[in-house]
């Protein structure tokens, strides 16, 4: 059986979809309302724990309409509408937030329609609301896997963890220039994410598949997508996309590359499956799904259960 999800925050759905009963919607990525005409989702950002004391109010808000559009995405959903929530300090540049929020919303065909602002002595909070339509003939779903899917991944895996742990130490300012180049990326990759939309939508035209985005690590994303749809999975740990210079750049940070790459988190790609013969565009294929519920890797010939590890918002 696939075990239990290790997190509190896991843990903490199960009891609250238990208490609303037949017919609730909180576990996907977004919630699709009667009669299917939006999905919606809401994500927050903190200063100190999802992004770096002191940061650009810019980048912030960038940022912030990204991870929220990655849900969007892993739903098969045109974003439309976005409500705001920010909670800031005494300085905070207002403006320079809402005139680059704004910007990268019409980037993306979004409108702000509403939100609410207030005080925060101690440090920034955003909270973002949106709404989407459906873009293509259905909405994806995490319990759509069914055994003998293919899994994919939408992009690379561990860069954006990376990325992180290259900021806390303050940067990579010495080793070999390509090194330096990916220390570069890597931040990046983790300060101002992509969504990966356009593989939405091409997924939403999909007859058959599951789907989510990694945004709490490949391995605890995998388990949730195989719990929600009652199946098992078996993945190649040869096969999982890796960025440029990534096993390099781990070294220099002395990080384990593996780890970063199923539990790191945040790199907000898409997973999901599709059936046999379906080929999407510019995609990795991982593993395949299992009839038996067990989540396994595949490791130099060996097999092994995969953990349940990852981001854990508890």
């Amino acid at each position: 059986m696939i075990p239990k999800a290790k997190g509190g925050e896991d843990r903490l759905i199960d009891w609250l979809a238990a208490r609303i009963g037949d017919g609730a919607r909180i576990g996907d990525d977004a919630a699709v309302l009667p009669p299917g005409a939006f999905a919606v989702t809401v994500d927050h950002q903190i200063e100190g724990v999802h992004f770096p004391p002191g940061l650009d109010p810019a980048v912030v808000a960038r940022r912030l309409l990204a991870v929220n559009l990655s849900d969007l995405a892993a739903s098969g959903a045109v974003p439309r509408y976005a409500f705001l929530a920010l909670a800031a300090p005494a300085g905070f540049d207002h403006r320079r937030f809402f005139t680059s929020l704004l910007a990268a919303c019409r980037k993306f065909g979004v409108e702000l329609a509403g939100g609410d602002l207030a005080k925060n002595p101690d440090r920034l909070s955003a909270s973002l609301t949106l709404m989407g339509t459906k873009a293509g003939r259905r909405w994806i779903e995490r319990r759509g896997a069914r055994p003998g899917h293919a899994i994919w991944l939408g992009g690379t895996i561990g860069e954006s963890a990376a990325g992180r742990r290259v900021i806390e130490r303050g940067g990579v300012n010495d080793g070999p220039a390509s090194v330096r180049a990916a220390a570069k990326r890597a931040m990046r990759r983790h300060l101002e994410p992509r969504p990966q939309l356009d593989l939405g939508r091409w997924l939403s035209d999909q007859k058959a598949g599951a789907g989510l985005d990694v945004s709490d690590g490949l391995a605890r994303d995998l388990h949730r997508l195989c719990r929600a749809s009652g199946v098992g999975a078996e993945i190649a740990i040869e096969s999982l996309p890796l960025p440029t210079r990534f096993r390099d750049l781990c070294a220099a940070i002395a990080a384990d590359p593996l780890s970063l790459a199923l539990g790191g988190g945040e790199d907000y790609v898409l997973l999901f499956t599709l059936p046999e013969g379906v080929e999407p565009p510019g995609a990795w294929r991982i593993g395949t799904i299992t009839r038996e519920r067990k989540v396994t890797m595949i490791r130099e010939g060996e097999r092994s259960p995969l953990p349940d590890v990852g981001w854990d918002h508890l």
